[in-house]
């Protein structure tokens, strides 16, 4: 007979030993599995954070792009709104000057002259449509000189007048809400 077979409690107490064994290396393996599953749910979790961030960054980069976009074209529809009659007033304008000119060669003979009192009308009906416009006409006379509004064809040395003051207008300017149109043709006087 073996020795298990004659001593049957040698046989639990060795069933008893294995289990207590097994049960021992299950306790030591448990904390480094569960150690393992917490370092890669962490690696997981850090990933998704990372991918959120990202994410949150991209959206507030649209969002701020199309807030820009949308400015630009508010900016856009206002200039073409303000702006829009730049070419046509810069023609109309040249009419303008026409009249003054037809007006400057018709002689004043202090008789009523229909020619003349209509190219005057004439005359101050275009002005005053161009002012509902918001096309004023920059005439410096007596002013000093802006290189911002006025373009010095000549200087002339005139004693009475101080340094850089137009003396003469040749061709009147005209300004588009507040934007040069067209810069006035001025004499200005220089020191003598």
């Amino acid at each position: 007979m073996s020795e298990q077979q004659k001593n049957p409690n040698l046989d639990a107490e060795h069933d008893l030993k294995s289990e207590t064994q097994n049960e021992t290396v299950e306790e030591l393996l448990e904390p480094e599995v569960e150690t393992l599953e917490e370092v890669t749910e962490n690696d997981e979790l850090a990933k998704a954070l990372e991918e959120v961030a990202q994410y949150k960054e991209a959206a507030l980069r649209a969002h701020a792009d199309a807030q820009n976009v949308r400015r630009r074209a508010e900016q856009d529809v206002e200039k073409a709104h303000k702006f829009g009659l730049e070419k046509f007033a810069k023609s109309i304008v040249n009419v303008a000057d026409n009249l003054e000119r037809a007006l400057a060669s018709a002689p004043d003979t202090g008789e009523s002259d229909p020619v003349r009192e209509g190219v005057e009308l004439t005359l101050k009906d275009l002005l005053e449509t161009l002012a509902r416009f918001e096309v004023k006409v920059v005439d410096p006379h007596g002013e000093p000189f802006n290189p911002e509004l006025h373009q010095a064809i000549t200087m002339v040395p005139n004693p009475e007048l101080e340094a850089n003051t137009v003396m003469d207008v040749v061709q009147k300017g005209y300004t588009i809400n507040g934007r040069l149109l067209r810069p006035a043709m001025v004499v200005v006087s220089s020191a003598a």
